[in-house]
């Protein structure tokens, strides 16, 4: 008896010492975002994503609702502070970087493999982004890179147990971004040209499917009241990104930007170690399929980055294993070469894409390198100028006034922080916003936003310039350089009815 007690005492302390490192890591890397996340504002993504958590349901246009919902809550606590809205995406690449390093250790690594994973996925570009921001890729992330890691558990202890997990995550994931459904494509595959085929005779595997999709049934039922319209607004994303070239490069950049660019021969050994293994063949293929697929389909090469952990991990425990053949003094030269080249790239990831200082080189250099940084700035001196232009307009016309925007960044800053200048709710035909219709009755002033002069003369009667949308940093993003004026106009040239009907949009 003292024998057992003092062997689980032995492994709580292994397993103890083993978490450590990766969670003084994580830990690290989130203090970094918690530190930072509040430099600039909100980016135009977020707005849509707090406008529709102002206005639950169990689907939206563009996305499931768990971002939502989880911004829901978010917003519940913290109100608009962006370090408080960001911290569940802060909390999510923190969990992903402990799970890297876990996968290693469940792969057969020691020590070195596990912070070797770990830190290899820290320094990758989209979980770094992800933390700055909340996005559904932030949570889609998670739930793929803890699906791998219940399937690496699967494989590693032939425990059918562990479909429950893998069931609940992949729930959650559909709940979440549509996009996982590739990567459970290629989980299938894996199941069948694989040893653990064998699996598919198990209850507890059906019993993971039934979880996914008892989780998932709440957005399906959604879907099919809405005439499955999420399918409609992800063929307009596929055929703008293609036409804009969003998808070219899509192989290149799986080795510039997939993971940490040092990380390659670490991935690339994991690729190959996984269809070398019979009993870890399967991740090999939940690899596969997904990128093939998003190749062949002309998808952005940020589709397949939660892929890379395992194969990381896998690469991790085998380069350990080669390395522990080699003499101290190369062993050591060599993990601290491969440490300093993933720190170099990492820190070049961070000064592009995390927002390091307010002002100065650090800054500029942020901004010339980051669209996503760029499109942070301006929202508050919109609602601003907007709310300028309220009180200018007579008292009749403030009676019946409202407010259309052109996109959802627009909707959104109107929406969130429009209530602190007593503005309308907001009115727009973009995603979900067009689902909520426009008020009864409505209005007979409205001041425009995101429309050229002619656009707006086109829509709606006497129309004129009546402000200018931009931001005083002289920042040029989106709404600085394609949505640079306001106007007040009358009511539309037909019924809001007929508005209605020609003008749903996607963006």
């Amino acid at each position: 008896m003292l024998e057992e007690d003092h062997g689980r005492l032995t492994h709580f302390s292994g397993v103890r010492r083993d978490l450590i490192p990766l969670l003084a890591l994580a830990g690290a890397v989130a203090l970094l975002h918690i530190t930072t996340n509040g430099r600039y504002g909100f980016h135009r993504d977020e707005l849509q994503f707090l406008s529709d958590a102002r206005h639950m349901a169990w689907g939206f246009v563009a996305y499931p609702p768990l971002t939502p919902f989880v911004e829901h809550i978010a917003m519940a606590l913290f109100g608009l502070s962006m370090v408080g809205l960001r911290l569940f995406s802060v909390l999510a690449q923190a969990a992903i970087i402990v799970i890297s390093g876990l996968m290693a250790k469940d792969l057969g690594g020691g020590r070195l493999a596990q912070f070797a994973a770990a830190f290899s996925v820290a320094l990758s570009p989209l979980p770094l982004f992800s933390g700055t921001e909340f996005q559904y890729t932030s949570f889609d992330f998670l739930w793929w890179v803890l699906t791998a890691w219940a399937v690496v558990r699967l494989l590693t202890t032939k425990d059918a147990r562990w479909w429950l997990a893998i069931g609940t995550l992949l729930g959650l994931g559909l709940e979440t971004k549509y996009s996982i459904v590739f990567f459970i494509v290629g989980l299938v595959a894996g199941l069948l040209f694989s040893s653990a085929r064998t699996q598919l005779r198990s209850g507890w595997f059906w019993a993971g499917v039934a979880l996914a999709l008892l989780i998932f049934l709440p957005n399906f039922v959604w879907l099919v009241q809405h005439n499955f319209i999420c399918y409609s607004f992800l063929q307009h994303i596929h055929v703008r990104d293609v036409g804009e070239g969003r998808a070219d490069g899509f192989l290149v950049n799986q080795f510039l930007y997939g993971a940490n660019l040092f990380s390659i021969p670490l991935w690339i050994t994991g690729l190959i170690a996984c269809f070398r293994s019979r009993s870890y063949r399967m991740l090999g293929w939940m690899y596969l399929v997904p990128v093939a697929f998003f190749y062949l389909d002309k998808g952005r090469f940020y589709y397949v980055a939660p892929v890379y952990p395992m194969l990381i991990a896998m690469g991790a425990a085998k380069a350990e294993q080669w390395l522990m053949r080699l003499p101290a003094l190369g062993r050591r030269s060599l993990a601290a070469f491969y440490f300093a080249g993933v720190a170099s790239i990492g820190a070049y990831i961070i000064v592009q894409f995390v927002p390091l200082a307010s002002s100065g080189p650090l800054r500029d250099f942020a901004l010339r390198h980051s669209s996503d940084l760029r499109e942070e700035f301006g929202w508050h001196q919109l609602v601003q100028t907007v709310a300028g232009i309220r009180d200018s307009l007579t008292p009749e016309q403030r009676a019946h006034l409202g407010i259309t925007t052109a996109n959802y960044g627009e909707y959104g800053a109107i929406d969130l922080l429009g209530s602190e200048y007593g503005l309308p709710a907001p009115i727009g035909t973009t995603n979900s916003e067009w689902l909520r219709g426009y008020p009864t009755p409505p209005p007979t002033t409205l001041i425009v936003i995101g429309l050229t002069q002619d656009q707006a003369n086109s829509i709606f009667t006497a129309c004129r310039w009546a402000g200018h949308n931009g931001n005083n940093e002289g920042i040029r993003n989106e709404e600085s350089v394609y949505h640079p004026d306001i106007f007040v106009c009358g009511p539309p040239r037909g019924s809001w009815v007929q508005l209605w009907q020609d003008h749903q949009n996607f963006g």
